[in-house]
């Protein structure tokens, strides 16, 4: 029996979030039984459940803001060695997502090879780029990228991008990476699930095919201000559904000032939604989905629309273009380029946009359902 340790997601069941959904993923649709799974849960409170035979380990930590993370991490990660060595645990592999406590990474290593343990680490993606964290920050986090990455006995990346990057950026250390992406499941259709959808698209005044979609977290990095204004310069007549924790704060008047998009009646921001059934239905009834993620690796939203909607536009960066490859139509910055791409996809028949949706599926099943991404992963989890 091999014990998995896994540290840096907000636990399980899922509510939110791609590190959380995967780790739901993995435990719930487990194959091999010679696997027995640990995973940390940040709580109000310390305590022990079990979630799809997954022993869960819930630990208190304090709103300290940013550190808030680290703190949890490392908290953690000093519960597993405990854990390994009350239990006698033989083999253990730790398996920590994400970068955030890379200066302590050298001291916690070594106490978890000194019980026999190995260590795995997910990248994610480039944490250090995002316009959100001040530049105190976004330094922390680069630099705790590179111990992550030194002491790490393997990395494991779910983009090729990301992986390309580890070895060229990180070569003096050797790093061992191994390459499995995110996964995404099959959606479903049911009547209530229409019927919810039907009052979804009333309360916004949609309809079947009459809007654009985005889903996606509201920071500057995800091009909200490109999309947004090439949107608008447009001719087209359907609606921009824009699905988004959106906050009316310094990024949402900045966008206001230089798109004027509360002029235009087609842009909608339609807040959050939680519900996988009908959020997989708004993607499927979606004329189109518009993707402007430029950091991070492979993105749980855009997989999920490549699996739903027939045609995603998608910004042109290595980490998109690796996922969609030619299931997907691509668009870059340069003012006018998604303004043109998106009258072409007005004006595109529906056995056009049959072919490229079936492209974006039949890749979407092959490499990235969850089925193959949790072989990959036993497989490696096994073969340590």
């Amino acid at each position: 029996m091999r014990d998995i340790f896994i540290i840096g997601s907000k636990g399980i069941p899922a509510r939110y979030g791609g590190f959380e959904t995967f780790v739901d993923k993995l435990t719930a649709g487990q194959q091999s039984r010679e696997l027995r799974y640990h995973v940390a849960c940040m709580d109000q409170r310390d305590g022990l459940t079990e979630c799809h035979g997954a022993e869960c380990f819930h630990l208190k930590v304090p709103p300290i803001g940013p550190a808030k993370a680290v703190y949890y991490d490392l908290r953690a990660f000093f519960w597993c060695l405990r854990y390994i060595r009350k239990h006698k645990i033989v083999k253990p592999l730790v398996y920590v997502l994400a970068c955030r406590i890379g200066p302590f990474a050298g001291y916690l290593a070594r106490r978890l090879h000194r019980l026999g343990g190995t260590l795995l680490v997910n990248p994610d993606g480039h944490e250090w780029m995002r316009a959100k964290w001040n530049v105190c920050i976004r330094k922390y986090w680069k630099i705790s990228e590179r111990f992550m990455v030194k002491h790490a006995d393997l990395l494991v990346c779910d983009s090729k991008n990301i992986q390309k990057y580890i070895r060229e950026e990180y070569g003096k250390y050797h790093p061992k990476t191994v390459f499995i992406a995110y996964g995404t499941s099959k959606g479903r259709e049911t009547e209530a699930g229409r019927e919810r959808l039907l009052a979804w698209h009333q309360r916004f005044g949609l309809k079947a095919g009459g809007y654009y979609l985005v889903v996606g977290r509201f920071v500057p990095e995800n091009n909200y201000q490109t999309m947004i204004r090439e949107f608008c310069r447009s001719r087209t007549q359907k609606k921009l559904v824009l699905i988004t924790n959106v906050e009316k704060n310094g990024f949402y008047e900045q966008l206001e000032r230089e798109t004027h998009f509360s002029e235009d009646k087609r842009i909608c921001f339609a807040g959050t939604v939680y519900d996988d059934e009908l959020l997989w239905l708004i993607r499927r009834y979606a004329y189109a989905y518009l993707h402007g993620h430029e950091v991070g690796g492979t993105n749980p939203s855009l997989l999920e629309a490549l699996s739903a909607t027939e045609v995603s536009l998608l910004y042109d960066v290595g980490f998109n273009r690796e996922v969609g490859e030619d299931g997907a139509l691509y668009w870059e910055k340069r003012p006018g380029d998604l303004q043109r791409l998106i009258e072409e996809v007005d004006g595109m028949s529906e056995t056009e946009r049959e072919k490229l949706g079936k492209k974006a599926k039949a890749r979407m099943e092959e490499l990235y359902s969850w089925e193959a991404i949790i072989s990959r992963y036993e497989r490696v989890f096994l073969g340590i």
